[in-house]
């Protein structure tokens, strides 16, 4: 028993904040209170049935006392009810209707226990109001607290409870006693509701100022969290210029490097075909050969240095219209047949999925008419389970060793980035199988086109 009391001591003033240890205090001084009121009327009812004058001493009193061991018991099972009423009501997992419940029984029990010690004391009150503001969030729990202080001491206004013959007076029991110990309980009676005030003004000190510090600390995290917004604005802003100016720089770089060059040699070249095509038809000629291979690779240095800017068809149209154009266009130009079909389409993609894709069609398509040497082709999409797949698959030469180059590589490279797949087999042709992860995007259509 000693060592239990001993760690909920403990508890109460080296546990919690300092806030939650002076309520807990509360709680135990109220406790402690109601305990000895509670003892000191049941011993001064075994005296006086001890001492055979119980008849004189109901004379006194407006009404008939429960019986000294249903007193005790009655006061400490009201002070339990209490008790656990108000840790119900402090419980963060109640809904708001749970909680108002909640309240109605511990006011409920207050009076109870009020009643039972006769009125001696009403610092119960003060508990009770205590548990309010504990809770308090500035809303409906504001309008009840008043109400509730309103009742709790208008039913405990000891004159207005006395006057109506309700309840045994203290003073009754007091007087039993001799004129110097009746002194002395009227002073711890008086005590016990001066400290318990002492207290409940600590509490609401500290409550007062624990609320402001909450504020000013929300109020602080609100301005650093608006300083981080305007940061990560102004970051944004000078990344997407970086980039801006980055793209631009290579593209100088690119054009600089690879068209400027060309164009400078072909120039060139050009002022001496001008000079030779009569003197030296022939020397001309080679001249002007060499001159078409100069252009040929520039033209794929250029390409290749706007490899990574997005395709005019995808700033022009949606991906499923982009794919179907390139397809179209593709079959009209070389002569192969191509064949789309759609299997379910997500209804929105990142603008990387989409351009991703659409390379790996290009690319696709131009392997097997330029290595592979097809003259059909298929290019099949297929939507389900959150992710997207793309199979192109060629009726052309084949090969037996993949070995991937350029493009394959490419393609790699990009799905990689979107944590993507490839495969690629050879079987009476080649067939290539790209798998995207664009995740549980809203819906998706159930739509099949050829």
């Amino acid at each position: 028993m000693m060592e239990r009391s001993f760690v909920l001591w403990r508890e109460i003033f080296e546990g919690g904040s300092p806030i939650k240890r002076l309520h807990q205090l509360l709680w135990i001084y109220n406790g402690v209170v109601v305990a000895l009121l509670a003892g000191f009327y049941f011993v001064t009812q075994q005296k006086i049935i001890e001492a055979m004058a119980a008849h004189a001493f109901l004379e006194t009193l407006p009404i008939v006392p429960l019986p000294p061991e249903q007193g005790l018991m009655f006061s400490i099972g009201a002070f339990l009810m209490l008790l656990v009423s108000g840790r119900l009501y402090h419980h963060g997992g109640l809904s708001q209707g749970a909680r108002y419940f909640a309240l109605v029984v511990e006011t409920a029990a207050c009076i109870v226990v009020m009643r039972s010690l006769s009125l001696a004391y009403d610092g119960l009150v003060l508990l009770v109001v205590a548990d309010l503001m504990h809770r308090y969030d500035g809303h409906n729990i504001g309008s009840l607290l008043v109400s509730a202080m309103l009742v709790l001491y208008f039913l405990a206004d000891y004159n207005l409870i006395v006057s109506h013959g309700a309840v045994a007076p203290f003073d009754s029991y007091a007087a039993y006693y001799n004129s110097s110990v009746r002194g002395w309980l009227m002073a711890i009676k008086n005590g016990f509701s001066s400290v318990n005030l002492v207290l409940f003004a600590l509490y609401l000190a500290m409550l007062i100022q624990s609320k402001h510090q909450e504020k000013e600390r929300i109020q602080s995290l609100n301005d650093q969290l608006e300083k981080a917004n305007r940061q990560l604005r102004l970051y944004a802003i000078e990344a997407e210029r970086t980039a801006e100016t980055r793209e631009r720089n290579r593209l100088a770089r690119e054009i600089h490097d690879t068209l400027g060059h060309t164009l400078t040699g072909l120039a060139t070249g050009m002022d001496a075909c001008l000079v030779l095509i009569d003197a030296a038809p022939q020397e001309a000629r080679k001249q002007l050969s060499k001159l078409c291979q100069v252009a040929r690779h520039g033209l794929k240095d250029v390409r290749r240095s706007v490899k990574k800017l997005r395709p005019d068809d995808l700033e022009r149209m949606p991906l499923r219209e982009a794919i179907t154009h390139v397809v179209q266009e593709f079959g009209e130009t070389t002569g192969m047949e191509v064949k789309l079909s759609i299997e379910g389409w997500p209804e929105r993609l990142r603008e990387d999925v989409e351009e991703v894709l659409y390379r790996i069609v290009q690319e696709g398509l131009t392997n097997a008419k330029r290595h592979g040497h097809a003259r059909h082709a298929s290019v099949a999409f297929r939507f389900e389970q959150g992710r997207l797949s793309l199979v192109i698959a060629d009726d052309g030469e084949g090969c037996p060793d993949v070995s991937p180059g350029f493009g394959l590589r490419h393609m790699k490279e990009r799905l990689d980035l979107l944590h993507g797949s490839l495969r690629c087999w050879s079987d009476n042709g080649f067939t290539l199988e790209a798998i995207v992860p664009v995740g549980q995007i809203a819906g998706a259509e159930s739509a099949r086109g050829e």
